[in-house]
């Protein structure tokens, strides 16, 4: 291995989304040699967030475009860069961080070789310094959840969002297919992580999920409410993907659950109210709850506001309409900027302050 070009690959990705923490024990570059050729990761780092041709960045890495075209359609293929079509056809394309990105994508090629790499790392991987920015996952009610008089803004509401785009794909958990192949796992759904835009035109090129109309949409939202999963979709107001998490697999929500106030740290714009008088103490709402935000009491649930994420899981089965959401306060909400590209931009900018 030459170290090098893998240890400036390794710096690269750090400056991206969330970053590439160095390992101690080499395990970040043993990752990306197993991801990137030599050759991959010479021109990765030529790469940016913003989508540009193949002769761009072929100009950039002072290579021929006969070798750069092919070799970045290629490391699309294999999930390493993001590519989008311009309207005239031609291939745009674009850096992506480890995750939400690299990761994700090798769901086609997902092997237990491959996962151990990737646990080894994280499992080595040096402790980030803390950034106060933008997340790259929010955590939206599920339909039925939302009351008219919430007002619930088009970018909060799954329905609208959903609305809003007309190219659809669906693909498989990563979380819970890495969990199965573990041993581990559940029986939610596995073939549920819905994909939007361009994000879905890659995703059906590519061979990582298939093309859906708006309506296998809404039943894969339906299916995901009734195996009590969380939707979590791209932190923007033009998504990209949502998410169908288990508290069980899904790595976000693994880590909400083992912090002491989940409430104050998820990125979402609602909150649970109770009206004890009104429960009726059939506990239904306990085994939706990711969180443990109910807990059973003296003839009705209690409600522990701390731990909960505003996901409406509990509302939608609450026979008696003793739960509801409500909105956060402005102070307790986060941004939701206007694309998934924004995002990243937003916390390449807020990371680089502290770096």
């Amino acid at each position: 291995m030459d170290e090098s070009i893998y240890r400036n690959l390794a710096e690269f990705l750090n400056r991206l989304p969330d970053g590439f923490p160095p390992s101690d024990t080499g395990e970040d570059l043993r990752l990306l040699e197993r991801l990137f050729t030599p050759q991959e990761a010479e021109l990765a780092v030529h790469l940016t967030l913003e989508r540009e041709t193949a002769e761009i960045i072929a100009g950039r890495a002072r290579l021929p475009l006969d070798i750069v075209a092919p070799r970045l359609h290629e490391m699309a293929q294999k999930g390493l860069v993001f590519a989008a079509q311009a309207p005239d056809g031609s291939s745009l394309y674009q850096a992506v961080p480890l995750v939400v990105g690299i990761y994700e994508f090798q769901i086609k090629d997902m092997s237990p070789e491959l996962l151990a790499a990737f646990r080894a790392y994280w499992s080595t991987a040096k402790e980030s310094p803390p950034v106060e920015t933008v997340p790259q996952m929010r955590v939206i009610p599920v339909g039925e959840s939302i009351d008219l008089p919430l007002q619930a803004l088009p970018y909060e509401q799954v329905n609208e969002l959903v609305k809003s785009h007309n190219r659809f794909a669906v693909t498989t958990c990563i979380c819970r297919r890495t969990a199965k192949m573990r041993g581990k796992g559940c029986q939610a759904p596995e073939e549920s992580c819905l994909i939007f835009g361009d994000w879905a035109d890659y995703y059906v090129r590519t061979g990582r999920g298939r093309s859906i109309d708006r309506s296998e949409v809404l039943e894969i939202l339906g299916r995901a409410d009734a195996a009590n999963l969380v939707l979590q979709p791209s932190n923007s107001r033009t998504i990209s993907f949502i998410c169908t998490c288990c508290g069980c697999c899904c790595g976000v929500l693994r880590g909400l659950k083992q912090h002491p106030r989940p409430a104050e740290v998820v990125a979402s714009a609602f909150v649970v109210r109770l009206d004890p008088e009104a429960c009726q103490g059939c506990w239904t709402c306990l085994d939706r709850c990711q969180m443990g935000a109910l807990v059973a009491g003296d003839g009705h649930v209690i409600l522990k506001s701390e731990r909960c994420i505003g996901c409406g899981l509990c509302v939608t089965t609450c026979a008696n309409k003793a739960l509801a959401l409500e909105r956060k306060s402005e102070t307790a909400r986060i941004q939701v900027p206007p694309t998934m590209d924004d995002t990243w931009h937003i916390i390449v900018r807020d990371q680089a302050m502290v770096q």
